[in-house]
């Protein structure tokens, strides 16, 4: 999380008002290129003006109530923390949104949370931003209910490329197509999954390459096939590099595998990570995942992944693994 970043989950609890803020409403599930230019903007203008730089946000995302169910995970809300501390962002409001606060009227919404809770003094908008029960509340709306309640309105241009605007669904089509270039130019950084690492059965250290079987994940799997990534150790919130490896999502069909499986070889390694937390930053997709005649020509494969994967690293692979990292 960002050094100074406070989260907050019930705004209605806190003993008095928060300070005046300049306040960026939207779901901000990727946290992505877009995301990132309204938040830097949003936190230059907060300075400006005196005001702290704070974001609304909502769990579970709305489309899970009142929508056709949550689009696919592309930032857990405590990675979301995280991003938006390190663009300037001072504190970040998650409303629980759940079927009682989708029936408030727009007028509510702005005056009980937007104005009383929040104290937002500047509120920051896309264009197509709706609010309020059924979607009613719209822009001509909010910025008459401002004018009455003491905050202005601000609404944020569209970010785009030559390809179009930045975005979650776009984020979220490349990453379903194994397209991680485009994801990572979508997001500003490589897309990632987190998770906690538990037993698995063990077979990866019987041909050399044992495994960290990562579960858990939240994030929104790529095809399955086999990938370069940089992973990091999260401890206390706190993510720290761990190693570079390669990562095999799917079912294992050599060995016969039947649920899909987050497999992750770490190099240069040793140590146990029973129980930690990871994150794994997928860089390249390196092929699909395949069966092999016998597990020599699946040993033979993963040799060429990881020299593919990271072909300057100068690692001996065969001497490059702990022995406890999972399978």
């Amino acid at each position: 999380m960002g050094a100074d970043l406070q989260r907050i989950d019930d705004a209605t609890a806190l003993p008095e008002p928060p300070s005046p803020c300049a306040l960026v409403i939207g779901n901000f599930d990727g946290v992505h290129r877009g995301h990132a230019m309204v938040l830097r903007e949003a936190a230059s203008i907060a300075r400006e003006r005196s005001l702290s730089a704070s974001v609304l946000t909502f769990d579970p995302h709305p489309a899970a109530v009142v929508g056709s169910g949550a689009p696919a995970v592309l930032a857990t809300v405590e990675r979301r923390a995280e991003l938006m501390g390190e663009l300037g962002v001072e504190r970040m409001w998650v409303r629980a949104f759940d079927r009682a606060f989708a029936s408030w009227a727009p007028e509510r919404f702005a005056r009980d949370l937007v104005a009383r809770c929040l104290g937002a003094r500047l509120v920051v908008v896309g264009q197509n931003f709706r609010f309020g029960a059924r979607r009613a509340g719209d822009l001509a709306l909010l910025r008459r209910l401002g004018a009455e309640l003491g905050f202005d309105v601000y609404v944020h241009a569209i970010a785009s490329d030559a390809r179009g605007p930045y975005s979650s669904t776009r984020a979220r089509e490349a990453i379903a197509a194994g397209d991680l270039d485009e994801a990572t130019h979508v997001l500003g950084r490589a897309h990632e999954l987190s998770g906690t690492v538990v037993v698995g059965d063990r077979r990866g250290r019987t041909i050399g390459f044992p495994t960290a079987n990562v579960a858990s994940i939240s994030e929104m799997l790529p095809p399955d096939g086999v990938y370069a990534v940089r992973v990091d150790r999260v401890d206390a919130g706190v993510a720290r590099p761990l190693a570079g490896g390669v990562t095999n999502i799917g079912v294992r069909p050599t060995v016969n595998g039947r649920a899909r499986t987050v497999e992750t070889f770490l190099f240069d390694y040793e140590g146990d990570l029973y129980g930690a937390a990871l994150r794994m930053h997928l860089v390249a997709r390196l092929r699909e995942e395949q069966r092999f005649a016998d597990l020599d020509a699946l040993k033979a494969q993963i040799t060429r992944d990881c020299a593919e994967a990271w072909p300057d690293d100068g690692l001996d692979i065969q001497d490059s693994f702990g022995q406890y990292l999972g399978n």
